[in-house]
């Protein structure tokens, strides 16, 4: 038999079938599955935090509410406890007044100036004055960069 006769003879080439992606191989699964449990991880991580420091977003509207009704020292002070009461804990706080307060509002923020909370001494006279732009700035930054050492 003639050579080209044979070769015509025979069946056109077929092209093999496309490697699929699915189903995925063993590896791609255990990818995913880290990568899922990760993301629900990072997502619980996220709204524990964002619910433990809730109480800071409410103290600063509130204390722009006060900036911008000029309130007084009394009310400034009111906050500053209520937010540190939220932080820390009751036994801890709910005692504090006159220099002591002044003294663990310093030194539970290490970046706010140890005199920072001196304008509160008049907290306790006949008539407070009003809060100085300087005591408002004080406890914004307090607010806003307190360390809670507690878990």
């Amino acid at each position: 038999m003639n050579p080209e006769m044979m070769l015509s003879q025979l069946a056109p080439l077929r092209e093999p079938v496309a490697i699929s992606w699915w189903p995925l191989a063993p590896g791609w699964w255990v990818v995913l599955a880290l990568t899922v449990a990760l993301l629900v991880g990072l997502g619980l991580w996220l709204r524990k935090r964002r619910l433990k420091t809730a109480y800071r977003r409410v103290a600063l509207a509130a204390l722009d509410e006060l900036r911008t009704r000029e309130a007084r020292q009394d009310e400034l002070n009111w906050l500053l406890k209520a937010a540190a009461l939220k932080a820390y804990p009751h036994e801890q706080v709910a005692g504090l007044h006159g220099t002591q307060w002044q003294q663990f509002l310093a030194s539970s923020c290490p970046k706010v100036a140890s005199d920072a909370f001196g304008e509160l001494d008049s907290l306790y006279q006949r008539e407070p004055s009003p809060v100085s732009s300087h005591l408002f700035d004080a406890a914004e930054h307090w607010i806003r960069q307190h360390e809670v050492t507690h878990a």
